[in-house]
């Protein structure tokens, strides 16, 4: 599987021969510092000084570099796949060889980092479902209004809370072919090969 590069994140790494071999090493700690704390002007500013390049050059640099390892981390691209998608750019083999040895150091920890990072999200436990119906009322001697009243349990974070839930019977059945269109949709070869990269 291929990483496909937009002209934008090719213009930040074009920067990358102008830099110099040794500027790799240096843009790419940077870029994992970024993907730790968070953005550092100061140690862009820094590495601008000690490389001798401007911080503008420095900054779409790190950014071209943070972008290209952790969507290639997320992936999981295969040594080959990762040199073919960085062939486009045109850069000489040192480079090339400079960037894969950089991925192939740090794709384990950039996923771990994107692990930490990624939302946790409650995960479903139980349900408890109702069915109430209001045959009259005081203005309407003759009137059917169904009503399902749901309960879903749901853990985060070891702890469990429960979410109620009222909706009409039309409503519910447009939600669940949703669901059952969503769930069809998954056993296609397209979302199976996409499931099947992120993990």
């Amino acid at each position: 599987m291929l990483l496909v590069l937009s002209a934008e994140h090719r213009a930040h790494l074009s920067c990358l021969p102008r830099a110099g071999g040794a500027a790799v090493g240096e843009l790419g700690r940077l870029a994992l510092e970024q993907l730790r704390r968070g953005a550092a002007p100061r140690a862009c500013e820094a590495a601008a000084r000690k490389l001798n390049i401007g911080v503008d050059t420095i900054q779409h640099g790190v950014e071209g570099l943070t972008y290209l390892l952790t969507e290639s981390s997320k992936l999981m691209i295969s040594e080959i796949d990762f040199q073919d998608s960085i062939h486009v750019l045109g850069f000489s083999d040192e480079l090339n060889k400079s960037l894969l040895q950089l991925y192939l150091d740090n794709r384990k920890e950039i996923r771990a980092i994107l692990g930490e990072l990624a939302p946790r999200l409650p995960s479903y436990h139980s349900l408890e479902w109702r069915l109430d119906v209001q045959l009259a009322s005081r203005s309407l001697r003759q009137q059917i209004k169904p009503a399902v009243t749901m309960k879903l349990h749901l853990n985060q974070n070891e702890d469990q809370t429960a979410q109620v839930l009222q909706t009409d019977p039309a409503t519910l059945f447009h939600l669940i072919q949703q669901l059952e269109q969503a769930l069809g949709e998954m056993k296609t070869n397209h979302c199976r090969r996409i499931v099947r990269n992120m993990k």
